[in-house]
């Protein structure tokens, strides 16, 4: 699967008691980066979903924090598809320091397409699977 890329400017507000960014920020810049490359990348907005009467839902997400992120870096999120299953999909993401290319984050996610009007589990739609294809 091809790998996307969203650059993200660390902001003041995103820094912790010991001076790097807080943990639940990275989830916040990978949904900030999923958003950006569904629309950018795949041409599939979360727009669209919600106008087909879908959504996507997080059912597990694991992260490991190799090196902590300052105030005034810039980091390259980078996401892909890795797997496609019959209500989900596996995505799989590194947070890279701009500069050096180091590889500060990695981990992956669970996420399940839900209708919106049942709140329910349902199955991807090939036209969609097509798209998160590339």
């Amino acid at each position: 699967m091809t790998k996307f890329e969203t650059e993200i400017s660390v902001r003041p507000n995103e820094i912790d008691i010991n001076r790097h960014v807080h943990q639940s920020v990275y989830l916040d810049y990978i949904l900030f980066a999923r958003f950006d490359q569904m629309k950018r990348c795949y041409k599939m907005s979360m727009e669209e979903f919600f106008k087909m009467g879908y959504s996507w839902t997080t059912k597990a997400i694991h992260l490991e924090f190799i090196k902590p992120i300052c105030l005034g870096e810039t980091v390259i999120v980078r996401t892909w598809v890795e797997e496609v299953r019959k209500k989900s999909v596996k995505v799989s993401y590194q947070i890279l320091k701009k500069g050096t290319k180091e590889i500060v984050t990695e981990g992956w996610g669970v996420y399940v397409l839900i209708g919106i009007s049942t709140g329910k589990p349902e199955i991807i739609p090939e036209k969609v699977i097509k798209k998160y294809s590339i």
